[in-house]
C-alpha cells in the first residue's frame, strides 16, 4: 500500500492516561484537565432527548447552536463555526489556510495537536522557544514569519504551561504581523482566566481583521466526551471552516449538550470559580514548599522539572495520582477535585523532602 511519506514522521498525540489502580486507594486521573464534575441534570435530559433520535442526521448547519453562541457573543452568527471539539476546527484551521509546504507558526512547547494538525495537512510547523517564565515569545514568533507562514497559533493561556499574554503585547504581536496571515487565539481555557491583564478574544477580533478566536465546551462546559468546538472569525474565514468541515460532525447529542449548558452558563461559571479557587490554592501551597511554578490561568498547574519529570509521574502515580508528563521537560496537574487537589500537594511535598 502507497502511504504519505509524511506520516511515517507525523507527532503522535498522548492522550493523559488513567490512573492505576491502587488497592485501598481511590485513584484520580488529573492528566488530562477535564471538569471534575458531573454533568448537570438538564444538560443530561437534552443530551438523552437527542440520543432517541439517532437515527436521523443532525443538523449540519448547527444552527441553533450558532444562533445561540452569537446572542451569547454578541456577534454575527455568520462568523461562527463548529466543530469536532477545537482539534477539528484546528485541522479546518489548517485546510482552509495552507498548501503544501505552507508554515504554521506556534509557541513550543504549546498544545500537542499544534504539529500533528500542521503535518497531517502538508504544512511547516514552524515551532518557537517559550520564554524563560513560560510565556509566549511574541516577538520571536513575528520574526519567525516567512513568506510561505499562512497560519499563526497563539495558545492563550498556554497549554501546557498556563501562561497568557496581556492586551498590549498581543496587539504589539498583531501590529507585527502581515495582515494576510491568519492568527488564532486558541481559548480552549478561557473561563479560568480571571487575570484582568488578559484580554477576551473576541476584542481582538474585532480590532484586528486578521485574528480568530477558538473555544470549547470541553472543559469548563465539562462536555469533553461530545466534541463539540466553535471559532469566531472574519466572514471569510467562517466561510472556509464551514466549507472544510466534515459533514454532519457535530453530533445531535453534542449539539442538544452544548444548548443546553449554554442556558445553564451561571451554574457552570460557579463550578469553574471553584476550579479557579483551587488553582490558587494549589499554586500557594507548592510556593509554600520551595517548588517555582508559573501564575497558571487555566484549570492546571505545570511544574518544569526537567530529566525527573518521568521519575515524578512514576511517583504520584504510585500514590494514585496519574499526572501528564511531558517527556523531560515539566509535568501538567490538573486540579478542581478537592481530593486529589489535597492528594497532590501532599505528594508534592514527600518528592521535596525526598529530593531537597
Amino acid at each position: 500500500m502507497k502511504l504519505r511519506s509524511t506520516l511515517a514522521g507525523l507527532p503522535k498525540y498522548v492522550p493523559g492516561r488513567p490512573p492505576a489502580r491502587r488497592p485501598g486507594l481511590r485513584s484520580y486521573k488529573i492528566s488530562s484537565n477535564e471538569n471534575p464534575y458531573a454533568p448537570l441534570p438538564s444538560i443530561v435530559e437534552a443530551a438523552e432527548r437527542a440520543v432517541r433520535e439517532m437515527n436521523r442526521y443532525p443538523d449540519m448547519a448547527v444552527a441553533q447552536l450558532h444562533a445561540a453562541l452569537a446572542t451569547r457573543l454578541g456577534v454575527d452568527p455568520l462568523h461562527i463555526a463548529t466543530g469536532v471539539g477545537s482539534v477539528g476546527l484546528l485541522q479546518q484551521f489548517v485546510q482552509a489556510t495552507c498548501d503544501q509546504g505552507d508554515e504554521v507558526v506556534f509557541a513550543w512547547r504549546s498544545f500537542e495537536a499544534y504539529p500533528i494538525v500542521a503535518a497531517v495537512n502538508g504544512a511547516t510547523a514552524v515551532r518557537v522557544p517559550l520564554r524563560d517564565d513560560e510565556s509566549h515569545d511574541l516577538a520571536a514568533m513575528a520574526a519567525a514569519v516567512t513568506d510561505r507562514t499562512r497560519l499563526i497559533l497563539v495558545c492563550q493561556p498556554n497549554n501546557p504551561t498556563g501562561v497568557g499574554a496581556t492586551r498590549d503585547e498581543l496587539d504589539a504581536f498583531l501590529a507585527a504581523v502581515p495582515k494576510d496571515v491568519l492568527v488564532v487565539i486558541d481559548e480552549a481555557y478561557v473561563e479560568f482566566v480571571d487575570d484582568p491583564a488578559l484580554p477576551d478574544g473576541l476584542d481582538l477580533v474585532r480590532a484586528h481583521g486578521n485574528v480568530a478566536v477558538l473555544r470549547t465546551f470541553s472543559k469548563a462546559y465539562g462536555l469533553a466526551g461530545l466534541r463539540v468546538g466553535y471559532a469566531v472569525a472574519p466572514l471569510e474565514v467562517a466561510e472556509a471552516l464551514r466549507a472544510c468541515a466534515v459533514p454532519f460532525g457535530v453530533s445531535g447529542v453534542a449539539q442538544a449538550a452544548a444548548l443546553a449548558a449554554l442556558a445553564v452558563e451561571d451554574e457552570l461559571l460557579e463550578r469553574v470559580a471553584r476550579i479557579t479557587a483551587a488553582r490558587h490554592w494549589v499554586i500557594e501551597a507548592l510556593r509554600v514548599q520551595g517548588w517555582t511554578l508559573p501564575d497558571s490561568q487555566a484549570n492546571f498547574v505545570w511544574l518544569r522539572m526537567g530529566e525527573d519529570s518521568p521519575a515524578f509521574a512514576v511517583f504520584c502515580d504510585e500514590r494514585g495520582l496519574a499526572v501528564r508528563p511531558y517527556g523531560t521537560e515539566g509535568v501538567r496537574i490538573t486540579v478542581g477535585d478537592p481530593e486529589a487537589d489535597i492528594r497532590f500537594v501532599a505528594a508534592a511535598e514527600e518528592w521535596r523532602k525526598l529530593h531537597p
